[in-house]
């Protein structure tokens, strides 16, 4: 049975169009094949800090799946850049489509000295980023820095393809770098006792203990691929990839399974901003 408040976000979508926190959209080059985002804020007082990108994209005769979180920290400035200029770098690498990973890299790291070089106007702090990019929905090419994350679903089981970079993890590599890790203040390992992540775009303070080098791996999508799930560590505090992955193996619409798990993150008591893309394959 639809809800009373299922009926009027319909209604309010047929008469206002697709709310600037939620979105959706298809391939033209597979039909079956769609995406959905939302986004709720957290309850911090500080604006919103989380930013999405999730469109497909025409390039010559190939089409390309861009998807992205970034997770801003003391900042909405730098993950907005980051929505604006990741993919523009990615794609002007001249070796994307012989080498993506390589250029993945390069891009990566291109965009943080960018950032650094723009402190002034950008600010303090810093980002996270998981982005994934399909191309002509056969091959996925998944990076992030950061502790925003990206889960594949094939056949039911749900198989994470970025790494949290925490700093207990990289502890070796802070230190060798001439920083440290610790727990106070708080209740987690923060990186200088500030940051709650190894690797990050911008943290211009911090960044001679940080590194912005992403991890990168590529994925095959077969037959067995059910669905994609990016989301910021807002989704991921509450919930296992498992978790995710059975929460809405049943919902065929990209934007509701998007919505859903930040309605599921929200009800497990998150108060981070939460924000989620679902990307669909059947």
């Amino acid at each position: 049975m639809i809800g009373k408040r299922e009926i009027f976000n319909k209604m309010k979508e047929k008469v206002l169009g697709s709310s600037p926190d939620s979105g959706k959209g298809k391939s033209k080059m597979k039909k079956h094949v769609t995406h959905g985002y939302h986004l709720v804020k957290g309850k911090a007082g500080h604006p919103m800090e989380d930013y999405v990108v999730a469109q497909f994209k025409q390039v010559d005769e190939n089409e390309l799946g861009l998807f992205a979180i970034f997770d801003g920290h003391l900042s909405h400035e730098i993950p907005d850049f980051l929505r604006t200029h990741l993919f523009e770098n990615i794609l002007n690498e001249p070796n994307f489509w012989q080498d993506p990973e390589s250029a993945v890299r390069r891009a990566y790291c291109i965009t943080d000295t960018t950032i650094l070089e723009k402190a002034v106007d950008l600010g303090k702090g810093g980002s996270t980023a998981v982005t994934a990019i399909l191309i002509n929905c056969e091959k996925l090419v998944v990076a992030n820095v950061g502790d925003s994350r990206a889960v594949i679903c094939k056949n039911g089981v749900a198989k994470q393809l970025s790494v949290d970079h925490e700093p207990s993890s990289e502890r070796e590599h802070i230190e060798g770098r001439g920083g440290f890790v610790s727990n106070f203040p708080g209740d987690v390992p923060r990186v200088d006792g500030q940051l709650a992540v190894a690797r990050a775009f911008g943290d211009k303070s911090l960044k001679m203990h940080l590194s912005s080098e992403p991890h990168v791996v590529m994925e095959t999508i077969d037959d067995d691929t059910e669905f994609i799930i990016l989301a910021s560590d807002g989704l991921w505090k509450v919930m296992s990839n498992q978790d995710a992955a059975d929460a809405i193996k049943n919902i065929k619409d990209a934007r509701s399974a998007a919505r859903h798990l930040t309605e599921e993150a929200l009800a497990r008591n998150s108060s981070d901003d939460i924000s989620c893309v679902v990307v669909k394959f059947n």
